[in-house]
């Protein structure tokens, strides 16, 4: 997922404690963070642990092959692990008013505006989502196993997901590295997009390197989870979207997303008997789904397709689509938009598709 690294790297002089604090929660985490890594040779060559050992090894090599091949930063990031002793290395706040699916916003010194508000105390985060259900929004919290600061820091590898199968640390490894690439102040929807059309060409091409049946085998399962996923977001949103856009009444609104929301459950209840009974989305639809938890999976791969067609443009070469992405990153956001819209393929719609990480609901 993208940054949440303003507080981390000056606490402005501002008024009002609430925000004091929030900067500095995000100090002392990002400390916390760093101080806590070590180089990850120096972890293998003293680990007790033959899994982490071995998990800690193949980090290695796909870091490496994320700068060889994908010509992705070479530098110290993911090249140190920190154990955290926490399931999450941080959680997001997401809010959206009752009846639409417009993300609220907040803006923040050197990250710029995000559609989100991170936390490195999952108390925290959930005080703050009541806060905001308090004013009447609907609310998310999104549990979050990686980040990345932009190059700011060296980030580490993290024992938050260090476990995950090799394509999920792929994928995560590819993403957070995309960001420092290119980073678009004040545009989560195009920086998300972009750094999900990496981790999705870098894994295409890293599996056909591995040439591992059992890899090839894993990536078709979760592919296959992904794709009802992202079906069922869609069709949920596009039926929302037109009830908030009628003339029904506020009252009717409210009854017609109440039996939307259900419908989706009965529907992934549905979907989870076609896997066998797989709970790949159970912690999503564990918060109960509501206009934020839409609106934060949106966030992330609305622009995908596009980004895709760009790439495709440049005939795969990724140093040249970098480049021609941080032409489009300097531009305003009302010209890069127009100028990635005429990348959009014919059929795609609105273009949205589910990233399940970046929402934290691995």
């Amino acid at each position: 997922m993208r940054p949440w690294i303003a507080a981390t790297l000056v606490l402005p002089v501002i008024a009002g404690c609430t925000t004091v604090e929030y900067y500095w929660q995000g100090i002392r985490g990002q400390v916390d963070l760093l101080s806590r890594a070590q180089p990850i040779s120096s972890v293998v060559d003293s680990a007790s642990d033959p899994v982490l050992k071995r998990r800690l090894e193949r980090v290695v090599a796909i870091r490496n092959y994320a700068s060889r091949e994908l010509a992705l930063p070479d530098n110290l990031s993911y090249r140190r692990y920190a154990d955290l002793d926490r399931r999450f290395a941080l959680w997001n706040v997401f809010a959206a008013p009752e009846l639409s699916l417009t993300p609220r916003q907040w803006c923040f010194p050197i990250a710029g505006c995000v559609n989100y508000r991170g936390y490195f105390s999952e108390a925290a985060a959930r005080a703050e989502a009541a806060r905001l259900a308090a004013t009447g929004d609907d609310v998310h919290v999104g549990g979050v196993p990686a980040y990345s600061t932009l190059g700011y820091f060296a980030d580490p590898m993290l024992s938050t997901f260090i476990r995950y199968p090799d394509i999920e640390v792929a994928r995560l490894i590819f993403h957070e590295l995309a960001h420092q690439v290119v980073y678009a102040k004040d545009d989560t929807v195009f920086n998300e997009s972009f750094a999900v059309s990496v981790e999705q060409e870098g894994l295409k091409r890293w599996l056909v390197a591995q040439n591992d049946p059992a890899l090839t085998a894993q990536f078709a399962a979760a592919q296959r989870y992904r794709e009802g996923f992202r079906t069922l977001i869609e069709h949920t949103q596009r039926s929302l979207e037109a009830l908030y856009a009628s003339d029904a009444s506020i009252d009717a609104k409210g009854a017609g997303k109440a039996a939307t929301f259900a419908q989706m459950r009965a529907d992934y209840d549905a979907l989870k008997r076609e896997w066998g009974g797989y709970p790949a989305y159970d912690n999503w639809f564990a918060q109960g789904p509501n206009n934020a938890s839409l609106a934060a999976v949106g966030l992330y791969t609305r622009k995908v397709p596009e980004f895709a067609a760009l790439l495709a443009a440049e005939g795969g070469d990724l140093p040249r689509f970098y480049a021609r992405v941080k032409v489009l990153a300097a531009m305003s956001k009302g010209d890069r938009n127009s100028t990635l819209a005429a990348y959009a393929p014919a059929g795609t719609g609105r273009g949205e598709t589910a990233h399940a990480g970046a929402a934290g609901i691995r």
